[in-house]
């Protein structure tokens, strides 16, 4: 019987596709240079700011002052439209999200989030309804360890006081997460009521795994 259930942030409790996006290329459109030109700083920083090494201001600032184009409006600007838009996808997600994480916990399964995020999506996890719905939270950025490593998902179930096999792990299967969490000892299940063909989501659906097509199916699951 499992004892906890473990979740995923994007596209699994929430999506980052309901909502007006604001990644790499539209911060290229309002700096106004070539999105190959803003990726060259860009790209490369993806690992500093997933593990917590280096920020959303400080990559945006050192863009535009490494194109000679630095302006305080400008750099405040694209700063709160980001921080808008990691705050926005709160408000766009699955109906039955909040209604399945507080009936895990009502039937006492312990509940935990594992995400690979920025600074500026912490602060927006931090203040959503969602925070306070999990016993365990573990951040890339403020643990300094991200998926697929299989140390993430052995730290959470040790946080959760529970074996790695006594843990459901649910994801949409972006950064290797449900072959990592199922090399952890977790039993790995793909969430799948956000994939939409077209949208560039890190991955479809995966076959060789189990599958639950809404969030519901998350209980069924835990049930003995």
């Amino acid at each position: 019987m499992f004892k906890a259930v473990v979740f995923d942030m994007y596209e699994t409790l929430v999506t980052l596709f309901n909502s007006r996006v604001y990644k790499g290329r539209q911060i290229a459109e309002e700096m106004n240079i070539p999105e190959t030109v803003f990726r060259e700083i860009w790209d490369p920083s993806e690992d500093a700011r997933t593990l917590g090494y280096m920020s959303f201001e400080e990559v945006i600032e050192k863009i535009l002052r490494g194109n000679n184009i630095y302006d305080s409006e400008l750099y405040g600007r694209i700063i709160r439209n980001r921080k808008d838009y990691s705050s926005e996808v709160f408000h766009h997600k699955h109906p039955d999200i909040i209604p399945m994480l507080r009936a895990l916990r009502e039937g006492g399964i312990k509940t935990a989030l594992i995400t690979n995020c920025y600074f500026e999506e912490k602060e927006a996890i931090v203040n959503s309804d969602l925070y306070g719905l999990f016993d365990v939270i573990c951040m890339s950025c403020d643990i300094k360890i991200k998926k697929p490593d299989i140390r993430i998902f052995e730290l959470c179930a040790k946080e959760l006081d529970v074996m790695p096999e006594e843990c459901l792990y649910v994801g949409d299967g972006g950064s290797n997460e449900l072959d990592a969490a199922r090399t952890a000892g977790m039993k790995p299940l793909q969430a799948t009521w956000y994939l939409k063909d077209g949208l560039g989501q890190p991955c479809g659906r995966m076959d060789e795994f189990d599958q639950a097509a809404v969030p519901m199916d998350v209980l069924k699951a835990v049930q003995p």
